[in-house]
């Protein structure tokens, strides 16, 4: 099974895809004139502002959704994956993605809201959505469709409960080793496994309001305890901060391990962590109750920002500054060798390492309390994704049970996950990941040169904001844009 993820992981991670999604957020963040930098503080604002409805969530919600999305186990065991296969400077290829790819997070989330619609009393959109609507290629839109669905709900929620299940051993032990049709297992990873989707059948069968209050109180908590602990980390070692940017950016350009293992894997992992450009995002962005598209966009590209220039920063800071990585080589050898051969880098061993190195007795089991929330909500945001992708297939399919079908199946990933082994969980979840960024990227090149309706959307709301006005509105028809039916009809309303 590792052979056959592995073999589909080296073309679907070929450098093309790598390219592609720089080449993209260059692309947009040009055409948008570097939102990503000029509308800062108009992010900022944005963030507390708009209110939750019947069908739709806050636009904090729905930041909170996306980020609990974005910030999970990518931001401590991809990172130390990233170091680990790729040197120190493929943290600096995370920044570039992030910088870069905040741009085509304003863009696919735009979009998202552009071409949202209305089902069942709540709002969805995202990539299946505006792809055959603005595209009208419904069977392009299918197999982005389909393949969300199989990988949030099947391959990905195992990357993050397999880090979960690490973190835990890590911190607390084995316990009794107990004999299972998974093989022998740890006590600790299977009363780990039950915790969890005990836990996640509660929330998911609870609705999409449920996730949105769990996240929203959950997520920006557990990242600003998270970033404490990083900066108290990197205080006590605050003579080593030039030495480590030092390395960061040496490396970046004379690799230890190679030019293309540096950046692919600093994309690869910042893309995993940051989900710009993957298509997972724009379906939280749709679900916003808002007064213009492009303040969803603006929202969700700050998003970008949050996950990976602080909390992956944060990580990569820890793990440098104290020395606790290894660098692999060809085959079994070290590049770098500080840390124990068998430990993983696929794994939260090296931040948690780190941590326990300053903080002795905390660092163990913070990195694990950290991870269980990170991860545990990032499955719900997986779920939330592919249950929207379900309900579009729906409105085709008429069929019932397919909603419960992809709670089962991902309650069961979930627990499978603890217990396969690291490297299998991230090759199946670079494999999804992979997937949805080549579909998702194409799809809002292809739409961005028949219409440009993201772009449009911003060059609108900066006259409104350069008016002064207090209330926004959208009309897509006064901007050339067709098939936008949620918002023309809330303009008939109006009127």
């Amino acid at each position: 099974m590792q052979e056959i993820v592995n073999s589909l992981n080296s073309v679907i991670w070929s450098p093309a895809l790598i390219y592609l999604c720089l080449g993209t957020g260059l692309f947009f963040s040009i055409l948008t004139r570097f939102v990503q930098v000029r509308l800062f503080r108009e992010m900022w604002g944005l963030l507390f502002s708009g209110k939750s409805s019947d069908k739709g969530i806050s636009s904090f919600q729905a930041l909170a959704v996306s980020l609990s999305g974005r910030v999970g186990t990518g931001n401590i065991a991809g990172v130390a994956a990233a170091i680990g296969f790729g040197g120190p400077g493929a943290v600096f290829w995370m920044w570039v993605v992030a910088f870069l790819g905040a741009a085509t997070a304003y863009v696919e989330s735009t979009l998202a809201q552009i071409y949202k619609e209305e089902i069942d009393g709540q709002y969805r959109g995202g990539p299946a959505y505006y792809i055959e609507t603005a595209m009208g290629q419904k069977w392009y839109a299918w197999i982005f469709a389909i393949a969300t669905i199989i990988a949030c709900g099947l391959l990905l929620p195992g990357v993050q409960s397999n880090s979960i299940g690490n973190a835990v051993e890590l911190a607390f032990g084995t316990g009794p080793m107990v004999v299972t049709s998974f093989g022998t297992l740890s006590s600790a990873k299977i009363i780990t496994a039950t915790f969890i989707v005990m836990i996640l059948g509660f929330i998911i069968f609870g609705g999409v309001r449920r996730i949105a209050k769990f996240t929203q109180v959950v997520v920006p908590f557990m990242a600003f305890a998270y970033i404490i602990v990083a900066i108290a980390v990197i205080l006590l070692n605050f003579g080593k901060i030039p030495e480590v940017m030092g390395m960061i950016f040496r490396d970046a350009f004379t690799p230890m391990a190679g030019f293309g293992a540096a950046i692919g894997w600093g994309v690869k992992r910042g893309i995993y962590s940051n989900e710009a450009g993957q298509g997972t995002g724009p379906h939280a962005a749709a679900a916003a109750e808002v007064e213009h598209p492009a303040q969803q966009g603006l929202v969700q590209a700050f998003s970008v920002y949050i996950d990976t220039l602080f909390v992956c920063s944060a990580t990569a800071f820890m793990i440098l500054i104290t020395g606790a990585y290894n660098v692999h080589g060809v085959g079994d050898t070290f590049i770098v060798q500080n840390l124990a051969a068998d430990m993983a880098a696929n794994s939260p061993a090296y931040a948690q390492t780190a941590v326990e190195g300053v903080l002795p007795g905390l660092g163990k089991p913070f990195i694990a309390l950290a991870l269980f929330f990170f991860s545990f909500t990032t499955i719900l945001a997986y779920y939330y994704i592919a249950e929207t992708n379900v309900a579009y297939l729906k409105r085709t399919l008429k069929m019932t049970g397919l909603t419960t079908a992809l709670k089962v199946g991902l309650m069961f990933s979930t627990f499978y996950g603890v217990v396969k082994t690291a490297n299998l969980a991230w090759g199946m979840g670079d494999i999804g990941v992979g997937m949805m960024a080549w579909l998702n990227i194409i799809g809002i090149l292809i739409i961005f040169f028949m219409a440009k309706p993201a772009i449009k959307a911003l060059k609108d709301y900066e006259r409104q904001r350069n008016e002064g006005v207090k209330e926004y509105t959208f009309d897509p028809k006064s901007l050339a844009i067709e098939k936008s039916s949620f918002w023309e009809k809330k303009n008939e309303k109006i009127q």
